[in-house]
């Protein structure tokens, strides 16, 4: 019998800031990238500059085939195109390493189980099983698709402000839901496994705006969500649930045009926060006609769960 070769596979460890990691996951996942794993950076000392825990480290593994150059060079090209775009973050940093494992294709999915994001959620891989009580709602998101499996946090605090806003408000019947960014679509997946007829997500990445669309048909519920690859800045439908797990940068952006769309009693969740963006944001979301229906914090995330009043305050 011959021995099986063992597998080559180009492993990536990308330390960058926490903002953009959404964003590098998908480029990522677009890139080629067959499993992704994401980890936070704790401060060395107590005594360390906050800015250091807005770092984080992202790990991907690639096949080691003939276009391990080219991916080498793409993604350092758009690390450098993200310095650009942020300057004012700390310059993010690639290192790479070929490893050898015969099965490696397939063990990278045992550090994936099923987790409990909130009181009722749990967001599981497709090929782990999962015994749900009567009132879990299951959710079925694979890692290394897109970014948006739960893991992270200001994906996990979303889910929670979701869940409380549509299980507490029984006064709105008909939730129409705008999930901004989507991803892999799992928070407007959610909303419509909570109940919502109603939901459009929307983001400018195509390949994302496919994952998603395969993620509802997975979790059955792509008969009343509409996933579309266009800016937000270009719908003009009425929303009385928004969310947006985005940066604070682009939530500032894309603010005016959010507000404009939720309906007076309507509910926004924003998330993608960290620490030091605080004030901005709730200088600029925190304000009449809009009152703090929640903050979530996770370490240095934030997250807001603001309904808009149907009069001034």
């Amino acid at each position: 019998m011959v021995k099986k070769q063992p597998e080559k596979w180009l492993k990536m460890e990308i330390e960058a800031n926490a903002q953009v990691m959404d964003a590098l996951g998908n480029f990522l996942t677009e890139t080629g990238a067959q499993g992704i794993f994401q980890e936070a950076l704790e401060p060395q000392l107590p005594g360390d500059f906050p800015e250091q825990s807005d770092t984080e480290k992202i790990h991907a593994y690639f096949p080691d085939d003939a276009r391990v150059g080219k991916r080498i060079s793409t993604i350092q090209n758009y690390l450098d195109s993200l310095s650009q775009i942020f300057p004012e973050f700390k310059k993010p940093s690639l290192k790479t390493e070929v490893i050898s494992d015969p099965d490696w294709g397939e063990q990278w999915k045992k550090y994936f189980k099923p987790i409990r994001v909130s009181g009722n959620i749990i967001v599981k891989p497709t090929w782990e099983r999962y015994s749900p009580s009567s009132r879990d709602i299951i959710i079925e998101i694979d890692p290394g698709m897109a970014f948006g499996t739960g893991q992270h946090a200001s994906t996990r605090m979303c889910l929670q402000a979701v869940e409380d806003i549509i299980l507490k408000d029984r006064s709105i019947k008909n939730w129409k839901v705008l999930d901004v960014g989507c991803g892999t679509g799992i928070l407007g997946i959610t909303a419509a496994k909570l109940g919502a007829q109603d939901v459009i997500g929307v983001d400018i990445d195509k390949k994302a705006v496919e994952i998603a669309r395969e993620n509802a048909a997975i979790n059955e519920v792509d008969d009343c969500i509409k996933f579309i690859n266009r800016d937000v800045k270009t719908l003009n439908e009425s929303r009385n649930l928004i969310i947006a797990n985005l940066t604070a940068k682009l939530l500032l952006e894309l603010g005016e045009h959010l507000k404009n769309l939720l309906v007076p009693n309507g509910y926004m969740v924003i998330s993608g926060i960290v620490e030091p963006d605080r004030q901005a944001i709730e200088e600029n979301f925190c304000i009449a006609p809009f009152i703090q229906d929640a903050v979530i914090t996770e370490k240095e995330w934030v997250c807001y769960a603001l309904k808009k009043s149907d009069r001034d305050i």
